[in-house]
């Protein structure tokens, strides 16, 4: 399911927060990680607030924490999103 692993991951949090790029609707959900950021891809719509939960879930899995522990602070309607870990 995802391209990274969790050190990959860890390296893009700063005091705390990690931010993402997401792509909503995509053909499978994965997270890559590169250069420029932490992009993560979901496969559910942007509507009601899915696309957040599924990104929420989806960097709480790869980092290992519970999903109450990953928290959108910026970017409820954006692609580019801040979450912070707490963990």
């Amino acid at each position: 399911m995802n391209d990274t692993s969790p050190a990959d991951l860890s390296a893009h949090i700063v005091e705390g927060a990690l931010p993402v790029k997401v792509t909503p609707k995509a053909s499978r959900s994965r997270i890559t990680v590169t250069d420029e950021g932490v992009r993560v891809y979901v496969t559910t719509v942007p509507e009601g607030g899915k696309a957040n939960a599924a990104v929420q879930k989806l960097l709480a899995k790869a980092l290992g924490l519970a999903k109450s522990r990953v928290v959108l602070i910026r970017g409820d309607t954006s692609r580019d999103k801040l979450f912070r870990i707490d963990g």
